[in-house]
C-alpha cells in the first residue's frame, strides 16, 4: 500500500514539475497576462482537466513558476557561500563584491536561456496574488537576507559606494534578472550571450562613464 501510495506521489510530483517548467518558459517568453492555462497544459503536454486536480488557477501556476526560480536563486548562493568559505580555508577569499557579481551573472543567464520568469508588475493580479504566497514571501526575504549581507559588506570594504541606500542596490541586482536590454541584446542576433553578460555586468557595477 505504501509502494503504491509512493508511485502515486512520484508520479504527481514530476507531473507538478513539468507544469512548473511549462510555466516558467511562457512566463519568460510571453509574459503573464499573455500566458493562458489552455497553452500550460499543451507545454506540458497533459489535458487541462488534469492541469486543474493540480493547479486551480492561473495565479497559482505563475506563484509555482516564481517560489521555483527562488528557489533555484538560493541553491546558487548557497553554492557560492560554500565555495567561498572552501577558497578562505585554501588562502583564496574571494571578495562579497565576486559574489554580487556572479549571482547577478547567474541570473541574466538564466533568461537568456529561456528560464527566467518576467517580475510581475506591481499593480497587477499576480503581484497581489504573490503577496499572499507564503512561499513565494519567505524565499524572497531569505534571497533578499542573503544579497544584503553582501551588499553591505562590499559597501563596508569601499567596493560600492556606500552612500547609496542598500535597497537602491538589492532591487537594482533583482533588475537583472528581467533586464529588457539583456532581451533586446539577444534578439538583435549580433552577440553572444557571454558578450551580453559582460558588458551588462561591466555597466552595472562599473557605469558607462571611462574611467576616470
Amino acid at each position: 500500500m505504501k509502494t503504491r501510495s509512493s508511485i502515486k506521489e512520484q508520479i504527481q510530483r514530476v507531473r507538478e514539475e513539468a507544469i512548473v517548467a511549462a510555466v516558467n518558459r511562457l512566463l519568460a517568453t510571453k509574459g503573464y497576462d499573455a500566458m493562458t492555462v489552455d497553452e500550460v497544459a499543451a507545454e506540458a503536454g497533459m489535458a487541462k482537466a488534469s492541469l486543474y486536480k493540480l493547479f486551480t488557477s492561473k495565479e497559482e501556476l505563475a506563484g509555482a513558476a516564481m517560489v521555483g526560480v527562488l528557489d533555484r536563486a538560493l541553491a546558487f548562493v548557497d553554492s557560492l557561500r560554500d565555495e567561498a568559505a572552501k577558497a578562505a580555508e585554501a588562502g583564496l577569499p574571494t571578495t562579497p563584491l565576486d559574489q554580487l557579481k556572479a549571482v547577478t551573472s547567474w541570473a541574466m543567464r538564466t533568461q537568456l536561456e529561456g528560464e527566467m520568469p518576467s517580475l510581475p508588475a506591481q499593480n497587477s493580479s499576480l503581484s497581489t496574488s504573490l503577496q499572499s504566497n507564503d512561499a513565494y514571501i519567505d524565499r524572497l526575504i531569505t534571497l533578499s537576507n542573503r544579497l544584503s549581507i553582501w551588499i553591505t559588506e562590499a559597501q563596508t570594504r569601499g567596493q560600492l559606494q556606500a552612500m547609496l541606500p542598500s535597497e537602491l542596490v538589492l532591487y537594482t541586482l533583482f533588475a537583472r534578472a528581467c533586464d529588457p536590454v539583456v532581451a533586446l541584446l539577444k534578439e538583435s542576433g549580433q552577440y553572444t550571450n557571454q558578450q551580453i553578460v559582460e558588458w551588462v555586468l561591466s555597466t552595472t557595477f562599473e557605469g558607462l562613464a571611462l574611467p576616470q
